[in-house]
């Protein structure tokens, strides 16, 4: 008797297990795309801004680092050819000097013979021009780094519109926190990555706008060093 009651008791504890069976993980995949289709909408939005971040961050960082690289002696280099007088040599070694401190002294050097103040004018304007390619679309990133927080917040808006709208609907009766789930989701999911991609684009854009500032400055201290080459006696 003792054994059939061990053995009815086992079923039992066996039959409740199997009822009892584990929910199946969401990934963060489903959970940030479970909003429903507004929700969908606004997060793709806010995917599509991550990307652009992450390219434009990467193309431009890029980009910068190929202009700040020089050649350490290519100032002495210059300075020696033109005290020579070797004007051409310098000239075909700032064209073989992909940089924009040397499009800046090869702008320079085609002036020499006019007045100081016309070679001066002439390098600030190519400079100028040099500082625009450096800074080309980095804009964008503040641009994504304000929208992106402000995308979220109006999936955060429409999500607990969506809510309120279930709440409406079920009138009198027992809400349910399943009907409510997908105005809840858009709320919080889309405010969550509107700010990741916001801190993202946000600290991309300064550390380039750091980066771009380096190189101005290098090219504004070779510039003054060309300058004061020219306005040495002779």
């Amino acid at each position: 008797m003792i054994t059939f009651l061990q053995i009815d008791t086992t079923a039992v504890a066996v039959q409740a297990l199997d009822q009892i069976a584990p929910k199946a993980e969401l990934s963060v995949i489903d959970i940030v795309f479970s909003g429903g289709m507004v929700g969908q909408i606004i997060m793709s939005v806010i995917f599509i801004m991550l990307f652009f971040a992450i390219y434009l961050y990467f193309e431009r960082l890029l980009a910068i680092n190929a202009a700040s690289k020089i050649d350490s002696n290519f100032m002495n280099n210059i300075k020696l050819n033109i005290m020579n007088g070797k004007i051409e040599s310098a000239k075909i070694l700032c064209a073989h000097t992909n940089s924009p401190v040397a499009r800046l002294i090869e702008k320079g050097i085609s002036r020499i013979g006019k007045p100081l103040a016309d070679i001066h004018t002439a390098i600030e304007n190519a400079g100028k021009l040099e500082i625009y390619k450096l800074e080309k679309n980095v804009s964008m990133l503040a641009t994504i780094s304000g929208a992106g927080p402000m995308t979220g917040f109006l999936g955060t808006v429409v999500g607990m519109v969506i809510a309120f709208h279930k709440m409406a609907e079920s009138g009198n009766n027992k809400i349910e926190m399943s009907t409510l789930s997908e105005g809840i989701y858009t709320a919080m999911m889309t405010t969550v990555v509107g700010l990741i991609v916001g801190i993202i684009a946000y600290v991309g854009y300064n550390h380039l706008v750091t980066k771009t500032d380096k190189i101005v400055n290098q090219m504004e201290a070779n510039v003054v060093e060309f300058l004061d080459l020219l306005n040495e006696p002779t």
